[in-house]
Parts: C-alpha cells; sequence; structure tokens
C-alpha cells in the first residue's frame, strides 16, 4: 500500500520521478532541454517550493510560474497535446508513488494549473 503524500521529501520524490520521464519524454522534453535550458540541479528545489507552496499552502515559492511559460510560448508555441502529455505524466508518477488525499489534492491542482496556464498562453484569454 502507497503511503500519502506527507512533506517536502515526498515532493522532492515525486518531482525527481516525474521529471526524469518528462526530460525523456518525446512530446514534451523540448521545452525542457532546449527552450528552457533546464538545469535540474537547481531548478528541482525551485519546483519543489512551488509545489510545496500549492499543497502545503505554505509561502516558500517567490516565483511566477504563469511569466514563465509566456515567455517559453513565445519561444516555442504551446499546443493543447502538451499540457495533456504533461498532465498524464504528472498523474500517473503520483498514482505509481503515493495514495491519499494529498496525492489527489495534488493532481488536482496541477489539472487546475494547467488549465489556467493553457488559457493563458494558448488562448489567451
Amino acid at each position: 500500500m502507497l503511503k500519502d503524500i506527507g512533506n517536502r521529501s515526498d515532493l522532492q520524490l515525486l518531482m525527481e520521478t516525474f521529471y526524469a520521464k518528462a526530460l525523456k519524454d518525446e512530446l514534451i522534453q523540448h521545452y525542457f532541454n532546449d527552450v528552457a535550458k533546464i538545469n535540474m540541479e537547481k531548478h528541482l528545489p525551485i519546483i519543489v517550493d512551488f509545489w510545496e507552496s500549492v499543497l502545503f499552502e505554505t509561502p516558500i515559492y517567490k516565483g511566477n510560474v504563469m511569466a514563465v511559460h509566456q515567455q517559453l510560448h513565445q519561444q516555442s508555441p504551446f499546443v493543447q497535446a502538451h499540457f495533456n502529455q504533461w498532465l498524464l505524466l504528472f498523474q500517473q508518477t503520483t498514482d505509481d508513488l503515493f495514495a491519499g488525499d494529498m496525492a489527489e489534492k495534488i493532481k488536482q491542482r496541477a489539472y487546475s494549473i494547467a488549465t489556467v496556464i493553457s488559457l493563458k498562453t494558448i488562448y489567451k484569454t
């Protein structure tokens, strides 16, 4: 039986596992590797800060997720399939590692965030 997401270490594991998949995914890896040229050693703690803020409602993340994604979209336009694939990988990774209320909450929040970012980039609402 899988445990629920309970702390920052669990988020670290989730993000490490998720990004290991995303960085190799045929559909979305381009954004991480070629467009953002992401340095995971530097960026992973920021990603974990973001999700800690989202999931545990701690004010640790100080960035602007929307602005980052709008810049990426300007460099290499997103299509809905990119968000769908990101969300699928995120949900699968969460389900592989965790089960419980917080695991469900992070999947719901990921869906909401992907929806808003897609609306603000692709559909420009």
